[in-house]
């Protein structure tokens, strides 16, 4: 299949050229044919064209010089300027890239060619005076046809600067010119200087996405993160051939201000793990997702769904450490987001860091579920504490999610996954809103329904235990709203798209069950909006605040 390459060569030069020359041919073929068969010598009027007569000759080409020179300073001005515009628009890159670019010297090159030829062939004109009647009639014929070539190719190439302008083609181009610097260390390139310019390169993709992101031009600044994540993809796939001098973190890259501040010992932990290269992406997405909380959040859940994907790729690889900087930078979303104050971000990435705990379940990674689930009631906790409950009920909801899996999978992190959930609100019952507990309290029950279907009350009697001392009146509500979810998909567009409440109905009927346990509580009583399933966490949830 054709690559897009190729095929926008075509468009932006093979197609015009031959669409103009077709038309300058044939309007000049016809005009002449029709002009020489009204003459009285047609033949001759036909040889004119290789033997044109030389005073006419002389004059075009003197006016030639003159037309190539004005030309080729309007296009300079032009391009420019054009550059100079998308250089302040998105990364000064932008110059360096566009001029070493081979077919800006051919194009610039041609024109001064066919300047200089023009004039040195006017001037070897001898057709008056001397009697030798010199005509240089191949010289004419030379110059005529590069000022013609120079004049048709004048709209390729501007399509060509604009094409090349293109945000999405430059970002493509940085990420081409980074893999060229590091596969040429396989050839014995000078180490400092190539990793020098590759965190140049990743850099200046980071600018791409900020800037794009300050004009409000998503879809480039969307393109960039996802540009960063194949950077990383494919720099892994390299990393086998390089020299070890590549892994260490010296020279340049040390004084690099993602580097710099860094202790020794976190440096030469980075070198022996050979994963620099990895933390300076994700360093910029970090950069750049701080830059997008509370402001473009698009931006923002991009940013956490390629982290998951670079998380699934270290799982398939096999890299451990690899997987470690990963969540640790996880972490640090989910610790940004809850310092400004942004639940609906902190509801997303929750999400991708539950959809990684996932496939870590897929790959029987135990101990790393059991890992990412502290991090899970640790945040939700200090989401408590800054105020944000709904963050606390979200995770409430995702560990839930997590203890179905690993009881569908058999995992043997089963029990500790649910100490963690019965554990999620030990710390602020105190003081915990009634918002956030019920949220907690109604993913609890939930999944006592899941144990009681597949016949392990063991497992639902501990969370019997664990909220037997609730208010008979706040568990019979509780009861009740669960009941009347009846729809598994939420009526609002979110990224999650399911309804934190639903109870599948194999599982409803244990629903009854498990509240028969306790003692005292009142009648059921659907609530007013059983035909409109409260939203996640209940009538009285926080969801209001992530908008």
């Amino acid at each position: 299949m054709e690559t897009p390459e190729p095929l926008l060569a075509r468009r932006t030069w093979l197609l015009p050229l031959a669409l103009l020359s077709g038309a300058c041919l044939t309007v000049f073929v016809l005009t002449n044919v029709i002009d020489a068969m009204h003459s009285g010598d047609p033949r001759h009027v036909l040889t004119l064209v290789l033997h044109p007569n030389p005073v006419a000759a002389s004059s075009t080409l003197s006016n030639a010089g003159e037309i190539v020179a004005a030309v080729l300073a309007i296009a300079i001005t032009v391009v420019a300027i054009l550059v100079e515009l998308a250089s302040k628009r998105y990364t000064h890159r932008v110059t360096e890239l566009f001029i070493s670019e081979p077919i800006n010297f051919v194009v610039m090159g041609l024109f001064i060619v066919t300047a200089l030829q023009g004039l040195w062939v006017t001037m070897t004109f001898d057709n008056a005076g001397s009697g030798s009647g010199y005509v240089p009639y191949v010289g004419v014929v030379v110059s005529m046809s590069l000022l013609t070539i120079c004049l048709l190719v004048l709209l390729p190439y501007f399509s060509y600067v604009f094409s090349y302008l293109n945000p999405i083609h430059i970002v493509r181009r940085i990420h081409g010119h980074v893999l060229e610097v590091i596969a040429a260390q396989g050839h014995g390139s000078n180490v400092d200087a190539a990793r020098t310019e590759a965190v140049r390169g990743i850099e200046q993709l980071a600018d791409v996405a900020l800037n794009a992101m300050q004009h409000r031009d998503n879809a480039i600044a969307i393109a960039s993160v996802h540009t960063l994540r194949r950077l990383i993809g494919d720099y892994r796939a390299l990393s086998s051939s390089l020299p070890q001098a590549w892994f260490s973190v010296g020279g340049d890259l040390a004084q690099n201000p993602d580097f710099v501040s860094m202790d020794r010992t976190t440096l030469l932990d980075l070198a022996e793990r050979r994963l620099w290269f990895e933390m300076k992406v994700l360093r910029q997405y970090q950069m750049v997702y701080d830059e997008a909380l509370n402001r473009t959040r698009d931006l923002v859940y991009v940013i956490a769904i390629d982290t998951r994907l670079l998380a699934e790729d270290a799982m398939a690889a096999g890299d451990p450490h690899w997987l470690q900087l990963i969540m640790k930078f996880f972490n640090t979303y989910l610790r940004s987001a809850i310092n400004a104050q942004d639940v609906r971000t902190a509801y997303n990435v929750l999400h991708q860091y539950r959809r990684m705990a996932e496939q870590l379940l897929e790959h029987d990674q135990s101990d790393r579920v059991v890992e990412v689930a502290g991090y899970f009631k640790y945040y939700g906790l200090t989401a408590f504490a800054a105020r944000l409950p709904f963050v606390l009920e979200v995770v409430a909801y995702d560990l839930c999610a997590l203890i179905e899996l690993a009881h569908e999978r058999n995992s043997t992190c089963l029990d500790e996954l649910l100490t963690l959930l019965l554990r999620v609100d030990k710390e602020s019952e105190g003081e915990v809103q009634e918002a956030s507990l019920r949220g907690v309290r109604k993913a609890q029950a939930k999944l006592a329904t899941l144990f009681l279907a597949n016949g392990d009350k063991e497992r639902a009697k501990r969370i019997y235990e664990d909220m037997r001392e609730e208010d008979p009146r706040r568990l019979a509500s509780i009861r009740d709203e669960l009941h009347a979810v009846h729809s598994p998909e939420y009526w609002e567009i979110t990224d999650r798209g399911a309804n934190f409440d639903y109870i599948p109905n194999e599982r409803r009927e244990q629903l009854d069950e498990f509240f028969g346990w306790f003692s005292a509580l009142p009648a059921p009583n659907p609530p007013a909006i059983e035909e409109h399933p409260g939203p996640p966490g209940g009538r009285n949830s926080t969801l209001g605040s992530i908008e």
